[in-house]
């Protein structure tokens, strides 16, 4: 049996988390979603994550919707790196990262 899950959302919050269900649902189809639908509508879930970015509210829902999770991350990375990521994880991304195009650096 499912369980329900209840989550308060205000009311200014709304159209962002009626994008990242729809997200979520297509991130279930496997591929079965059009490029440019998907394309549109991650585009509309970063405009709605930009204009409440510092929503107080906002981290519960990210943590809900880890598709939509994932685009505020990349929105996020020139300036913050791996924001919603644990510190260790992290780190490790950016040392990878970082010896990886030193590798590729040397030839």
């Amino acid at each position: 049996m499912a369980s329900v899950i209840r989550l308060t959302v205000p009311t200014e919050l709304l159209p962002f988390v009626r994008y990242a269900q729809l997200l979520q649902a297509l991130d279930g189809q496997g591929g079965a979603a059009d490029p440019h639908q998907y394309r549109l509508l991650v585009q509309k879930i970063g405009a709605e994550l930009q204009s409440h970015q510092g929503h107080e509210a906002l981290p519960a829902l990210l943590d809900h919707f880890p598709a939509s999770a994932e685009i505020y991350e990349n929105l996020q990375y020139a300036h913050a790196g791996l924001v919603r990521a644990p510190l260790e994880q992290s780190l490790d991304s950016e040392l990878a990262a970082r010896d990886l195009l030193e590798r590729v650096r040397r030839g």
